[in-house]
């Protein structure tokens, strides 16, 4: 008798997640996830590179307690943490100053007024950034994105107040 026959189904140490299982969650909530890697990082393709990474690392590895939505936005929201840190080091590194404009054909696409947005978001601090993209990009309750987040419902609440009047102030609209 194998050592894993011998637990009991309800005490069973984790396994893996089944492959069908893992595909199905990509399938379902890719998309989701990109876009708030995309309000997170900036760009399109450093949004998927940081969802297709957390997918990676959880194919192989045993499975987290509860592989849910929220588990999987928390990672993807630690992902992008990562990402916008490394930018930070490389951008200290090189000592250079480089435009985060969109491209002439996006700029293009999007409105003018939702480019001048994108633009006051990026200039927010990362946890009040976070905070107005969980809750009005995602539509996130206070619970959720406290979860998300890793922090209590009424910082969410202080954050997302704050958030909100410091980028009425970047448009130039009256708090």
């Amino acid at each position: 008798m194998d050592r894993e026959s011998q637990w009991p189904t309800a005490l069973a140490p984790p396994g893996p997640p089944p492959q069908a299982d893992l595909a199905a969650l990509y399938r379902e909530h890719r998309v989701g996830l990109v876009r708030l890697a995309v309000l997170l990082v900036g760009d399109l393709e450093t949004a998927e590179d940081v969802v297709q990474d957390v997918f990676a690392r959880l194919h192989g590895r045993r499975r987290p307690p509860d592989l849910t939505l929220a588990y999987l936005r928390t990672c993807v929201l630690n992902g992008s943490r990562s990402v916008l840190r490394r930018r930070a080091v490389m951008l200290r590194r090189t000592q250079r100053v480089t435009d985060l404009a969109d491209s002439a054909e996006t700029a293009v696409l999007i409105g003018e007024s939702r480019r001048q947005v994108l633009l006051a978001l990026a200039r927010l601090p990362r946890r009040q950034r976070e905070a107005l993209v969980l809750r009005y990009y995602l539509d996130l309750a206070d619970s959720e994105i406290a979860l998300v987040m890793g922090v209590g419902q009424s910082t969410v609440r202080s954050t997302t107040a704050r958030a909100l009047a410091r980028l009425l102030r970047e448009l130039g609209e009256d708090a």
